[in-house]
């Protein structure tokens, strides 16, 4: 067997759980031939590996602290510095062509330096840009199928509405709000569930449930069970963003045959055509409640496939292209 290939990620701590990207990194594409190692800057600085394979670079760098910001992109620098004379290759999936949040100009020089470093791009969808003359792969995100228990018990229920995950600016929620309180449908109901990391947004959230009885929410981080159990009593999922790239949500979804609205863009309308008919719904600029009376319409009486095709995105096959490119970035035989 050829000699395994160490792998630090940055992609965060292991969860326990099945409902997150960094999980299936860690534990659900990872061939016999790949050894991953998760983050830490004393492993960066002083451990032993082959790969520095960096996902969300400007998680590395920020800080709700001045001072730790500023250690942090210390820190950053001198790894740069050692993966510079060790030759150890820095790898990059792609995850978001820009930051959610925009940062200040001195993470813009240091996210700048590691773009310069990165010896390859691995890119979710064939819609991501990268600059022109750098080496880049495709690998898609893995679906979510096959994960967790399914209890018969957890049946949809009519009219729910679902947006779930990290409740952040970028996600639209309180478009959301003010979109559902157009809706006069009785039967419809809203449900917003995730930990918000935006007082204000969490304040509207709470605000819009008091005036509307057919708004709940659950605001905090819930076990994968209880997600799941979210996800299946939803009759459609509603990805108010802002602007849509890759999207885990989406893709948790659409693994428990539950239809999405998102955004219209380059990437959304590759899913659309890969997933088959009537499991993807478009929306063009801001959200509007015709955008969700409309969805709610199709996913009740259009036409629709079994179950979404996510056949490309097995998370064996998933592994074995990136240790495929890992090797690749070596220069050792595949």
């Amino acid at each position: 067997m050829p000699e395994a290939v160490r792998v630090l990620h940055t992609a965060g701590d292991r969860t326990g759980g099945n409902t997150r990207y960094v999980d299936q990194i860690y534990e659900g594409a990872v061939p016999a031939e790949v050894e991953v190692l998760s983050f830490s800057w004393g492993r960066a600085l002083l451990g032993t590996y082959d790969i520095f394979h960096v996902h969300w670079p400007e998680s590395l760098v920020r800080h709700r602290t001045a001072p730790g910001t500023m250690v942090k992109r210390l820190l950053m620098r001198a790894v740069l510095v050692r993966l510079s004379v060790s030759g150890i290759p820095l790898v990059r999936t792609v995850h978001n062509e820009e930051p959610h949040e925009s940062g200040t100009r001195g993470e813009r020089r240091i996210l700048a330096a590691i773009d310069r470093q990165t010896r390859l791009r691995i890119v979710l969808n064939p819609a991501t840009k990268v600059p022109e003359g750098t080496w880049s792969v495709e690998i898609p995100h893995g679906h979510f199928r096959g994960r967790f228990h399914l209890d018969p018990s957890w049946g949809q229920v009519r009219g729910r509405l679902l947006q779930f995950g990290r409740i952040r600016p970028y996600k639209g929620i309180e478009r959301l709000l003010d979109v559902f309180a157009q809706l006069p449908d009785e039967e419809l109901d809203l449900r917003i569930v995730g930990k918000a990391l935006d007082e204000s947004i969490a304040d509207a959230v709470r605000a819009a449930a008091a005036a509307d009885h057919r708004v709940s929410h659950r605001l905090e981080f819930v076990s994968d069970d209880d997600l799941v159990r979210e996800i299946r009593s939803a009759e459609l999922v509603v990805l108010a963003y802002t602007n849509f790239h890759n999207s885990g949500a989406a893709l948790l979804a659409l693994s428990l045959d539950r239809p999405v609205l998102m955004p219209r863009s380059g990437s959304s309308e590759a899913l659309d055509q890969e997933v088959g008919a009537g499991w993807v719904h478009l929306f063009d600029g801001p959200l509007t409640a015709d955008d969700i009376e409309k969805a709610i319409s199709s996913a009740r009486t259009g036409r629709r496939t079994g179950s979404p095709n996510l056949r490309n995105r097995d998370w064996d096959q998933v592994g074995r292209l990136h240790r495929d490119t890992y090797r690749a970035v070596l220069g050792r035989e595949t």
